[in-house]
């Protein structure tokens, strides 16, 4: 049974856990605005010295999401908690495929997560030895039958996604991500490598959390919810996000047990 914390707030359960998990995107902003009532809950975690990870499937390094969050007003002391599945996989490429061409799909705002090694990257997709995805194209932002045509000969090659998020709601407008690509590419036949919420890889990398009593939080089942599920860690679905409609007209019993996952508590906006 999901316990749901709206009336009780995050510190009605705080004193359970050593370390919470914290998605960004969903949680702490929509891509716009900052949530004030999230900040609250960062800074009393910080009072009461317990760890956290702003743990987010954003496909580029952490120090662009940090200025990102800045922006949007979010403090340093807050920021520098910012841990993204894009510098995870930056640092398996650095370890197996530094050297290797690649064929990038995605905007050119993604970059940054590649300029290291930019030289690899080839605008033939023939040439490439893989495939590295962290998006959509700008000008291919909902079609993904251009996707299929796009990758339907280069099934041999590996695929790297950089952000396994089928979703993303924009301030009040839903996007297609890396993860709806992959999932597409995968039904062809194709092999992809995953670096984000909910593989166990980000999580390691992100904070030491060995030995410790941990609660993920995230507006996503299949990512945030999930990622707490293989690990054994507790969990917190924020319903006022990706599940807002689902979890409105159905439960989030019925909406949890349709996507596989156990909740152990809801809130429909994080707060304290």
């Amino acid at each position: 049974m999901t316990k749901n914390l709206d009336n009780e707030g995050l510190r009605s359960i705080v004193d359970n856990y050593d370390l919470f998990y914290i998605d960004i995107w969903g949680v702490v902003h929509n891509g716009v605005n900052i949530f004030k009532d999230s900040i609250t809950v960062l800074n009393e975690i910080l009072k009461i010295k317990k760890d956290f990870v702003l743990l987010t499937n954003a496909p580029r390094p952490n120090e662009n999401v940090k200025n990102f969050c800045e922006k949007l007003g979010m403090d340093k002391k807050l920021s520098k908690h910012v841990f993204t599945s894009g510098e995870a996989t930056i640092k398996y490429l650095k370890k197996n495929s530094y050297l290797d061409k690649f064929f990038h799909v995605g905007p050119p705002r993604d970059f940054d997560l590649f300029k290291d090694f930019k030289k690899n990257k080839t605008n033939d997709i023939k040439d490439a030895s893989y495939l590295l995805c962290t998006g959509l194209f700008d000008e291919q932002k909902t079609d993904l039958n251009f996707y299929k045509n796009l990758l339907e000969h280069s099934l041999s090659k590996k695929m790297i996604c950089t952000n396994p998020d089928l979703i993303v709601d924009k301030g009040g407008i839903r996007e297609l991500c890396a993860g709806s690509v992959a999932m597409v590419f995968e039904k062809m036949g194709g092999s992809v490598t995953y670096f984000g919420k909910p593989y166990p890889e980000v999580y390691h990398q992100s904070i030491d959390n060995k030995n410790k009593k941990v609660l993920s939080i995230g507006d996503n089942l299949n990512t945030d919810i999930k990622g707490a599920n293989l690990l054994n860690y507790d969990s917190l679905i924020i319903s006022n996000g990706i599940h807002y409609k689902e979890i409105k007209e159905n439960g989030i019993e019925a909406t949890s047990k349709n996507y596989e996952a156990i909740c152990n508590y809801i809130q429909s906006d994080l707060k304290w």
